[in-house]
């Protein structure tokens, strides 16, 4: 994996959301951490397409996120802050499928590939339930399910440990470190992230700490206090 910033930057209108970004990441857990409107889920969106630069480019493994964005969408998964937005379908299974419908795959592979998935995080009592009746945790699991089924090699997760109880989050805390795709967390849950490999801090829309979690996340206290 390589992501690439070359002189990235965002803006809506006259409000400046990252300023010009030269950066190379190919670590495989990278966590992004900020105060609340610093940027972090803007650099984000940028990896997988989601935001194009208004100026500068984004290259990821050597693709242009403006212009090979579908491409760049089939390496980069997301999971977003609140995954019930994310997932379309009411069954569980249905919804994991939706991802692979699209690709030429045939009814018995992708039955197969959801079973797989499934199976993979011991997940497969949620195969036939509906999303509306899952609980924090569950419903992170199933959006995770949906993003992985398609065989992206980075996955992004944004606040992945949010709002779930403690036993919810020891388990999606377990489940990322034992993923094997290059993982880029952001999260203000900083335990989540203290055995990373780099930590990146942003604060106003720049890019302020990149470094070890102890190092990164000791300037992002100073800038929070």
């Amino acid at each position: 994996m390589e992501i690439r910033f070359e002189e990235a930057a965002v803006s809506f209108g006259d409000r400046i959301a990252l300023h010009s970004l030269n950066l190379t990441l190919a670590e495989r857990r990278i966590g992004v951490i900020g105060l609340n409107g610093s940027g972090k889920t803007t650099f984000a969106r940028l990896i997988n397409g989601l935001l194009k630069p208004t100026s500068g480019r984004v290259i990821v493994n050597g693709r242009d996120t403006a212009a090979d964005d579908r491409a760049v969408l089939a390496d980069v998964g997301f999971v977003f802050q609140s995954p019930q937005n994310q997932i379309i379908l009411p069954i569980v299974k249905d919804d994991i499928a939706f991802g692979l419908k699209g690709r030429g795959r045939k009814p018995a592979e992708i039955e197969a590939a959801v079973d797989a998935i499934l199976a993979r995080f011991d997940a497969a009592p949620l195969a036939e339930r509906r999303a509306h009746e899952l609980s924090g945790g569950e419903l992170q699991l199933a959006a995770l399910c949906a993003v992985l089924v398609t065989g992206p090699q980075i996955v992004i997760l944004d606040e992945p440990t949010n709002q779930l109880d403690m036993r919810n989050r020891a388990r999606v805390e377990a489940i990322i470190a034992g993923l094997p795709e290059h993982v880029l967390v952001i999260t203000h849950d900083l335990p989540l992230i203290e055995d990373f490999e780099r930590v990146l801090v942003f604060h106003e829309g720049r890019l302020i700490a990149d470094a070890p979690p102890a190092e990164a996340i000791a300037r992002y206290r100073e800038v929070a206090v």
